[in-house]
C-alpha cells in the first residue's frame, strides 16, 4: 500500500485546537460505535484495544486508500482536524449501525464498528441518534502486564476519561504510530492482525515517555480533559529500535 494519500501534509499537531491551515479545511469526524448490551457489556481495556484495531483497520483498508470509494473522505478528514467520536448502541441501534457503510472489528469481549468520515454537522440518522454518554466500562479484573514485544498505547496515569473518551485518545495514539512507520512495518502489523495492548502508565514511566520521542496525542480539549493535556504515548517496537 501507499501512504502517501494518509500522512499529514503540514507539521501542525492534527489534534490540537490551536488555529492553523487545518481550520480552514472542511471538517469532518470519524465515528466509531461500541456496541454495549444491558446484560454483557465489553471488558474496558479490551474495548479501548478494539477502538484502536479498529482505526487501524479503516486506514489500511484498501477502499480507505488510493482510488478506493472512501479514500476521498478520508484524505480531507485527515486534511482538517483529526476528530474521533465514539458512540455506544445495542440491540437495534446496534443493528442499524451495522447496516450502515463500515467495518466491525472484533475483540475478546468488545465489538466496535467503524464508519468513514462523516461532516462534523452531517452525521448520518442512524448514528447521530445514538448516545455519546455512557460508555463507562470496567474491567472484570486486572489487565495482565502488557507484551513489550508488540506495540502498546500507554495512557496518561493522571488522566480521569470515560471509556468513549478513552477509545477516542487510543484510536489516535494508534493512527500517529500508523503515520510514522515505514511501509514495512505498517504491511507487517497489518498481516498479523494490529496487535496491540493499552495499558496505564506508572508516574515515572509516563515522564519517561513523554520525553521519549515517540508519537504524543495531546487532546484539543473539547470535552473532558483541558486543552493540550497529553493523554496517550504510541510505543511501537520500530519506532523504539528507530528512536
Amino acid at each position: 500500500m501507499t501512504s502517501d494519500s494518509i500522512v499529514p501534509g503540514d507539521n501542525a499537531d492534527p489534534f490540537l485546537n490551536e488555529p492553523t491551515v487545518r481550520d480552514e479545511a472542511p471538517q469532518f469526524v470519524l465515528p466509531l460505535v461500541v456496541r454495549i448490551e444491558r446484560e454483557a457489556p465489553p471488558a474496558r481495556t479490551d474495548a479501548l484495544e478494539t477502538a484502536a484495531r479498529a482505526v487501524l483497520t479503516i486506514l489500511s483498508d484498501e477502499r480507505a486508500v488510493g482510488d478506493g470509494e472512501w479514500a476521498q473522505v478520508m484524505r480531507d478528514w485527515q486534511d482538517a482536524r483529526i476528530r474521533k467520536v465514539v458512540r455506544r448502541a445495542r440491540g437495534a441501534e446496534w443493528r442499524r449501525a451495522e447496516a450502515l457503510p463500515g467495518i466491525t472489528v472484533t475483540g475478546k469481549s468488545a465489538e466496535v464498528r467503524v464508519f468513514p468520515p462523516v461532516p462534523l454537522d452531517g452525521w448520518p440518522k442512524d448514528l447521530a441518534r445514538l448516545q455519546v454518554s455512557g460508555t463507562d466500562l470496567d474491567d472484570p479484573e486486572p489487565p495482565a502486564d502488557a507484551d513489550r514485544t508488540a506495540p502498546v498505547l500507554w495512557l496518561n496515569p493522571d488522566l480521569d476519561m470515560s471509556a468513549g473518551k478513552t477509545m477516542a485518545q487510543t484510536g489516535h495514539g494508534a493512527q500517529l504510530a500508523w503515520w510514522e512507520l515505514s511501509d514495512e512495518d505498517r504491511t507487517a502489523w497489518r498481516q498479523a492482525g494490529f496487535p496491540l495492548s493499552v495499558r496505564t502508565a506508572g508516574p515515572a514511566q509516563w515522564t519517561e515517555l513523554i520525553g521519549s520521542g515517540l508519537p504524543l496525542v495531546k487532546d484539543a480539549g473539547f470535552t473532558e480533559i483541558a486543552p493540550g493535556s497529553a493523554t496517550v504515548v504510541a510505543e511501537h517496537p520500530a519506532l523504539r529500535r528507530r528512536g
